[in-house]
């Protein structure tokens, strides 16, 4: 797995993700569950459908 995931994108999908997973927790939609998926895309720097479609948005292209 490279890094496809850029620094703002990265960022974006963090707080996305916590603040959907906080949101559950507090009595939200169960599907607020989803969350955790930008989390740990941002977390690994890596987003599987980014390769499907052939996008990278991380600088260093390795």
């Amino acid at each position: 797995m490279s890094c496809n995931v850029g620094s703002i994108d990265r960022i974006i999908r963090i707080l996305a993700g916590l603040a959907l997973i906080a949101w559950a927790l507090m009595g939200g939609p169960v599907w607020a569950w989803v969350g955790v998926v930008p989390l740990a895309t941002g977390l690994f720097k890596f987003c599987p459908a980014y390769t499907l479609i052939g996008m990278n948005t991380c600088a260093s292209k390795k």
